[in-house]
């Protein structure tokens, strides 16, 4: 535990700690921009250097380990005048169009040079060059306003083990991009939307859709409802000033009806759809593989996460008899509010306009996919990531500390607390092991507070075990059966995970997969920065939302019950194979 004096005050840090990690103890801010706690530390950008007593430069406290007796300045004049060099000479290739740019106010490296005082630049000349990638339905990439921070490449290539990214070229010429420096789409991109989650400045940002929303709500002709995932409950005040983690359900509810839309639907109800089909799914795998001896792809895989679905059609193909065939309770939900909700209204598909207010930007390409179309249309028709959601109600001019509370309409509006934790990574796990062990065994799932604590957490891959006692008649098959689960979250713990499966140390029955880390919560359309510690704000504020429920769980929901009865008949059955599943097909690398 080495001790060291820091602007005249001692800090002891553990061994391997860093002078930046000591300053923070200490209460001391040093300005970063290509660090990222607990990701990255490269100290490329020189912005976090320092003043160590005996060293012949200025230190980046990034990288330069703590050590014992060291005695560090921060703010020395020296210090101050580096830094703004620093930051100048980025802000002289950056071709940042702050006026009109959507990271305005929002930018890190703006937020940087305001704090520094510069207010002219003095280093003059050529531009980083720009070239504007539109390629994919989901991001937008723009490489005059990139710094080579490298973040982007740190998130794609470690955390989500895609490598999409790369700097290209050398020296001026520098480039970080896609390979031969062409679009997103001509290599392996699961358009999770990380890479903008953590650009400091406008450089990926995600596809902007406002424009098309207000189009809609302006067309007398179409019927234009919203859904909205569980975690933007948990993060949209963060675009308001409200801290991580505070629940504005029904303020967002109000502000969405206050936009203009018809209704105000929940994807929720499409979660606990989800619980339904996918629980009926899974057990119908387990009964097939044990009392009819027949070949089951197992085990199951989770198929709510479509960046994880494009990964796994680039990736590993061979496994997608693996995945249920569910879809999202994003596509669910569109597919049933053009017909059964249209024809409740008296509404053809095409006179319905559904919009998603997701926490990803995934979830843009998936609305496109040509899969996701069997109510006629298309079944989602614009998404919106919480960011632009943020936006949209600063446009309208909407005061949202002001808004009081609404509720969603119905009949797509009622969920359980199940679905809330959908957010979380380990949430859909729990929220079907809490209905398939009450179908099996006609009692609660023996968990404190159904909670499933080994599958709860931020730890990369997590796994659970329960063993079935007391399987009711119907299910007796089950009996003595011990279950095995597993939960991963990021896209490079998805490949630890399938890569057990596949060398067969581990046999599991279902597996959950969330593409971002920590889950929706985290995910690649929320508001920035997302650290471990908003991402247990947020996940702590879920719990909360379906601890308050009186229903928590998917098969308790009236109004899945009524959909059934009215609709759909029963899980797996044919309208609701036709509606609700669809299948996926590989991918070629290019």
């Amino acid at each position: 535990m080495p001790k060291l004096m820091i602007d005249g005050t001692e800090v002891e840090v553990p061994q391997g700690a860093t002078v930046l990690d000591a300053a923070r103890k200490a209460g001391i801010k040093i300005p970063t921009l290509c660090y990222l706690e607990n990701v990255q530390a490269v100290g490329a950008c020189r912005v976090c250097i320092v003043e160590i007593e005996g060293a012949k430069t200025l230190m980046a406290s990034c990288v330069t380990p703590a050590g014992e007796g060291m005695k560090v300045r921060t703010n020395t004049g020296r210090v101050r005048n580096a830094r703004r060099t620093v930051v100048e000479l980025l802000l002289s290739g950056h071709d940042g169009d702050c006026q009109t740019c959507e990271r305005n106010e929002d930018c890190e490296l703006q937020t940087l040079a305001r704090e520094l005082g510069i207010r002219e630049l003095h280093y003059t000349g050529a531009k980083s060059a720009r070239l504007t990638d539109e390629t994919t339905p989901a991001l937008v990439r723009d490489t005059a306003k990139c710094i080579l921070c490298r973040r982007c490449v740190t998130v794609c290539c470690n955390t989500q083990g895609v490598g999409a990214l790369f700097p290209q070229n050398r020296g001026f010429k520098t480039v970080v991009g896609p390979a031969f420096c062409g679009g997103l789409d001509e290599v392996v991109c699961v358009q999770c939307g990380q890479c903008s989650a953590v650009c400091p400045v406008g450089a990926i940002s995600e596809r902007e859709q406002m424009d098309d929303v207000w189009k809609a709500l302006d067309d007398p002709k179409l019927h234009v409802v919203v859904q909205t995932a569980p975690a933007i409950r948990a993060a949209l005040g963060e675009c308001f000033g409200y801290p991580p983690g505070t629940l504005v359900t029904g303020k967002m509810v109000t502000a969405l009806r206050r936009l203009g839309f018809d209704a105000v639907f929940d994807t929720n109800f499409t979660a606990d759809l989800t619980i339904m089909e996918e629980g009926t799914e899974l057990l119908t795998r387990l009964k097939n593989a044990l009392v009819d001896k027949k070949q089951v792809a197992l085990p199951m895989f989770t198929s709510c996460s479509p960046g994880w679905i494009k990964y796994i059609e680039y990736f590993y193909p061979d496994m997608l008899a693996n995945i249920s065939t569910c879809k999202s309770p994003q596509q669910m939900f569109g597919a049933v509010a053009k017909t059964y909700y249209a024809n409740k209204i008296g509404k053809k598909p095409e006179e319905m306009f559904v919009v998603s207010i997701m926490p990803c930007t995934a979830k843009k390409f998936e609305a496109q996919r040509p899969e996701m179309n069997d109510s006629g249309v298309r079944d989602v028709d614009v998404v919106l990531t919480t960011r632009e959601l943020g936006r949209m109600i600063k446009q309208a001019g909407i005061d949202f500390a002001s808004l009081p509370d609404g509720k969603m309409d119905s009949p797509l509006g009622m969920s359980s607390g199940a679905a809330d934790i959908f957010a979380n990574t380990g949430g859909v796990m729990e929220a079907a092991l809490r209905t398939a062990w009450e179908i099996v065994t006609g009692r609660e799932l023996p968990f404190e507070n159904l909670h499933v604590a080994p599958v709860a957490g931020l730890e990369g891959v997590k796994e659970a075990s329960v063993k079935i006692e007391g399987a009711v008649p119907a299910w007796s098959f089950l009996e003595g059966v011990t279950v095995n689960v597993a939960v991963a979250h990021g896209l490079s713990n998805a490949r630890k995970v399938i890569e057990l499966v596949r060398s067969g140390q581990k046999a599991y029955h279902f597996i959950e997969i969330m593409t971002c880390p920590g889950g929706c919560i985290g995910g690649g359309g929320q508001p920035r920065l997302t650290t471990n510690e908003v991402r247990m704000a947020r996940i702590k504020a879920i719990y909360k939302e379906d601890e308050g429920k009186k229903l928590r769980k998917s098969h308790n929901n009236p109004e899945i019950a009524q959909i059934y009865k009215e609709f759909l008949g029963a899980p797996l059955g044919e309208k609701s194979h036709h509606l609700l599943h669809t299948h996926y097909k590989a991918r070629p690398k290019v």
